[in-house]
């Protein structure tokens, strides 16, 4: 099963010292854990993961592949917001096409990971 860890980092170092370590597993391991998606900001993750496109993800998680026009029946809105949506998904990776062009989400679980802290 492939998991993806999504996670908001701030500064360049963090990110590139996180992707330094998940490529250190990945080599050693032989094997990616989990498919990491990296946000620079809260503001930056939920222009990304909407609620309707978080909505998106669940419901496509649990009918497993299907069309675009099917996914907006099931949704019950309208396939060029629908449209909209997939489009940045699929740019970011969190949803995928198969081979006959359904809409499937590749991740049994979606772990995300961040903390708020006070600002200095």
């Amino acid at each position: 099963m492939r998991v993806a860890t999504i996670q908001i980092r701030k500064g360049d170092g963090a990110i590139v010292r996180d992707a330094g370590a998940a490529f250190a597993d990945a080599w050693n391991s032989g094997a990616s854990k989990s498919d990491l998606f990296t946000f620079s900001s809260p503001a930056q993750l939920f222009s990304v993961l909407s609620p309707r496109r978080w909505t998106l993800i669940e419901r496509l998680q649990g009918l497993g592949a299907i069309s675009l026009r099917g996914l907006a029946r099931d949704l019950g809105r309208d396939v060029k917001r629908v449209h909209e949506d997939v489009a940045i998904l699929l740019d970011w990776g969190l949803v995928e096409r198969t081979d006959d062009r359904k809409l499937i989400v590749p991740y049994g679980v979606i772990h995300a990971d961040f903390d708020l802290s006070a600002a200095a």
